[in-house]
């Protein structure tokens, strides 16, 4: 399973059309629907080119998650399509942005979730589907509230049955579904 598509046109739209489509579309993540209906999801497009000027902005967006109330900001995504394109480099960056986190005493309140095109998991081939539970149109630092998520959690009877779930929608929809999926095409 090899996606080398590369998105063309405003990396916002992109995204929007990636959470529409494919996290809430296909309910790989039940959470997400209703954040984003009550449009609670901040979408910021970074211009860093560098790591650390991108550290600085996923610091900035940390803050202001923390000091916003959660019904007008639930949760962010950082797209960065200039910085950290190579998913190894993005992969140790989140070292910094976990670091970040912590020196900012955020601990236990907000986390960095992540997301990439060329997500892999550790131990899984890169063409592996269950990677795609993670690809992005672009890389994506995703800012959650930890409340928030447990809150979803516990709503949720047994969330573990969510990955399980996602790998076999996955499956059967494989890498032509899910690039049709994505540019609009009806996924056969």
């Amino acid at each position: 399973m090899n996606d080398a598509t590369t998105p063309t046109g405003d990396p916002l739209a992109v995204t929007r059309n990636w959470l529409e489509k494919a996290v809430i579309g296909l309910n790989l993540c039940p959470f997400a629907k209703a954040v984003y209906v009550k449009q609670q999801v901040r979408f910021v497009l970074s211009d860093a080119t560098t790591p650390e000027a991108l550290l600085e902005q996923l610091a900035e967006e940390l803050v202001l998650l923390r000091d916003t109330p959660a019904e007008q900001i639930d949760t962010t995504l950082i797209i960065h399509p200039e910085v950290l394109t190579d998913f190894l480099e993005y992969n140790d960056f989140l070292e910094n942005a976990d670091a970040a986190v912590e020196t900012l005493d955020l601990q236990g309140i907000l986390q960095v979730a992540s997301f990439h095109p060329q997500y892999q998991f550790a131990g899984a081939a890169p063409d592996d589907v269950s990677n795609y539970t993670n690809r992005a149109p672009y890389p994506i630092l995703h800012l959650l509230r930890e409340d928030s998520v447990e809150r979803a959690v516990a709503a949720f009877p047994d969330p573990d049955v969510i990955i399980e779930r996602n790998i076999e929608t996955l499956d059967k929809l494989g890498v032509d579904g899910w690039n049709k999926l994505l540019s609009g095409d009806k996924p056969h």
